[in-house]
């Protein structure tokens, strides 16, 4: 595993995780596409997903229900920017069913999966912020090791499909 979290070197907005995972693109774009699949990687534990609804095609609109151990939930609703089957999804919470607009935007995710050959992927994932208030405010909650926890359990959980 090859793993790097680092800021956008640009506008300071981004959040970013890499990895060279084990696996090929196909198998990780199921798994971030798939209800089922995605109810067993997408939170860190012990957090859960126990209802994940999508509608994985540009335009299209999800709604993933994250519970914690305590019982608190958080409910979030986005839409699809864009789908390329295999190479990558782009998502965002500014807006919710039919391109209505969110309560608050937070952030856009950029999920690529490049081909290296041999079955090994390079592994994306990029949390793009409209302000750097709202980036500090994802690290501070966690960006780093949340995303980390929850692509080390996509990285195990692939090895299975």
């Amino acid at each position: 595993m090859t793993a790097n979290t680092q800021p956008d070197p640009g506008n300071g907005h981004e959040l970013m995780i890499t990895r060279v995972i084990d696996a090929p693109p196909a198998k990780l774009f199921r798994c971030w596409t798939e209800p089922e699949l995605m109810k067993e990687w997408f939170t860190p534990r012990p957090w859960t997903t126990p209802v994940i609804e999508t509608d994985c095609r540009t335009g299209g609109s999800s709604y993933i229900l994250m519970r914690g151990p305590n019982g608190e939930e958080h409910p979030n609703r986005g839409i699809y920017l864009e789908v390329v089957p295999n190479q990558k999804i782009v998502f965002t919470d500014a807006f919710t069913s039919a391109w209505q607009p969110s309560e608050k935007a937070f952030m856009v995710g950029i999920v690529t999966f490049e081909d290296l050959g041999g079955g090994k992927t390079r592994y994306t994932a990029k949390a793009r912020h409209w302000n750097a208030d709202d980036r500090k405010m994802h690290q501070d909650m966690g960006f780093e090791a949340g995303w980390n926890a929850a692509t080390d359990q996509l990285e195990a959980f692939v090895k299975k499909i």
